[in-house]
């Protein structure tokens, strides 16, 4: 027997949480969040490498309608995000909609019954609405290099932290040089034997101004929450003035690269690490990585930068792409995730019995990053071209959450079985976005990067104001979709309490 749910949220992370929030605000209650982790908190249950944190601000980087005027400094450490978004599913009262330790592994929607099959770990569910509130940053990639299954030392993935291994005295090599890498490294420099850093391209690194909160500014918080009102507001304006040279006019983000050049250059005293260190394209087209130990770790006397792919891997070596062999008893992979190629697109089955993936077909496409043609009932969080290169992911979920809503209060009003994105609409919300993605700095930049999917297009990233996002994504658009009342299908259920307000 199938368990039932008039809407099945799959992650439970910001996305998720934020989705159980506002239904629950609309007074509907007939809604399941399913996580296959232990805990609510996404990537931030998953991501435990030493070092983690946010890289924005911490007083953007939380739900707007839940300031937390307790975080220890201006950019949060990931046990005080976990920790907050934990306390939000119990101030909110989510747990009794929470299934934690709950896998899913396929989903298929039945056109006949206008419902979703979903399979999952605690066995078949089926639900009215399906919504992936999975996010981008969940599946590990590791690179396609020869000889990683011969290793005969430890691997691990900076998402997938082994804290029971110690790297005391240990020779280790990482790979990449991304945000996670640029944050673990520091932390775990001084406890090897030798680090041996490979970094494929240099990436632009600039000064954190990251400080602690002081206790008499928590208190202001507490006592006058308007206060931190204003400090979201800043840190938000300040994130949004990037625009104007991420997607505007990339040129003025030579004025960037010059702070960027200038911190090199002060931490950075040796011409030859330094032209290593150097990137070879224009400042924004790969993620911005703020760091004041990122440059003096490489310069640790047992730690080597080499400024080389990794080529292959032995049995207790690597081998870099000029052939040089270093001897390694751990290996760390910091590269990344599985952003572009989503992977719970392989497990969605749409009307005809195509996976999403395979209609993608290389280049994820949806209409707001949300919702896609040939899917119905079916919404994603996070979606292709819905992320940012510059400001809160937090701010592009809340957007999504009111839309989500909108979407599920118009099928229960018009007493539809299902809801599906008109397929003109679609297309051309994704054709402005393709002539807006054609002149900002991750197309003209020069470099090659994880924004990009396997055909080459920018699958990832909103070239726009983020406000401008938030306008399309909360006003409702009735024309943009497609109500279809099937009589007798199951799909169809008395009308719940969604409020109407």
């Amino acid at each position: 027997m199938a368990h039932h749910a008039q809407v099945l949220v799959v992650g439970g992370g910001f996305s998720g949480i934020g989705l159980g929030h506002a239904l629950l605000e609309s007074r509907f209650t007939d809604f399941v969040i399913l996580e296959r982790a232990p805990d609510v908190g996404g990537v931030w249950q998953a991501n435990t490498y030493p070092g983690c944190r946010c890289d924005v601000p911490s007083h953007l980087y939380s739900f707007s309608f839940a300031p937390n005027p307790d975080w220890s400094s201006t950019y949060s450490p990931r046990a005080e995000i976990h920790a907050y978004l934990r306390r939000c599913a119990d101030r909110f009262g989510l747990r009794p909609h929470l299934r934690t330790g709950v896998g899913v592994e396929a989903a298929r929607w039945d056109e006949d019954a206008q419902l979703w099959h979903v399979t999952t770990s605690e066995g078949p569910w089926t639900a009215r609405v399906l919504v992936s509130a999975v996010g981008p940053l969940t599946e590990p990639k590791l690179p396609d290099v020869p000889g990683i299954d011969r290793f005969r030392g430890t691997i691990m993935h900076s998402a997938r932290w082994d804290h029971d291994h110690d790297l005391t005295g240990e020779r280790v090599a990482s790979i990449g040089t991304g945000a996670s890498a640029i944050q673990y490294v520091p932390e775990i420099a001084d406890r090897t034997g030798r680090l041996y850093v490979f970094q494929r391209s240099a990436p632009w690194i600039t000064p954190h101004d990251n400080r602690p909160i002081t206790d008499a500014e928590r208190a202001r918080f507490r006592s006058r929450p308007g206060r931190q009102r204003i400090e979201r507001a800043k840190a938000y304006a300040a994130k949004e003035l990037l625009v104007l040279g991420f997607a505007k006019q990339p040129r003025l983000m030579r004025l960037l690269e010059t702070v960027a050049r200038k911190h090199l250059e002060r931490q950075v005293a040796d011409p030859a690490l330094r032209r290593a260190l150097t990137p070879d394209f224009t400042l924004g087209c790969k993620r911005v990585v703020p760091s004041n130990t990122w440059y003096p770790a490489l310069q640790k006397p047992h730690v080597e930068l080499v400024p080389k792919a990794l080529r292959e891997i032995r049995e207790h070596s690597v081998i870099d792409a000029d052939g040089a062999e270093r001897e390694v008893d751990t290996i760390i992979f910091g590269t990344g995730f599985r952003v572009t190629d989503i992977p719970f697109a392989d497990k969605v089955r749409g009307r005809d019995g195509a996976l999403l993936s395979d209609v993608w077909a290389g280049s994820p496409r949806a209409y707001l990053g949300v919702s896609v043609p040939g899917f119905p009932n079916f919404f994603m969080f996070l979606g292709p071209n819905s992320g940012l290169g510059h400001s809160s992911m937090v701010y592009m979920i809340e957007a999504q959450v009111e839309h989500v809503k909108n979407a599920v209060r118009a099928l229960d009003l018009a007493g539809a079985t299902s809801i599906e994105v008109d397929r003109r609409a679609h297309d051309a919300y994704n054709a402005r976005l393709d002539r807006k993605l054609a002149t900002t700095v991750w197309e003209t930049g020069g470099c090659r990067t994880f924004y990009q999917d396997a055909n080459g297009r920018n699958a990832t990233i909103y070239p726009d104001w983020t406000f401008t996002y938030r306008r399309q994504a909360v006003r409702w658009k009735p024309d943009a979709y497609h109500l279809t009342t099937r009589p007798g299908a199951a799909g169809r259920q008395p009308a719940t309490a969604l409020d109407a307000s």
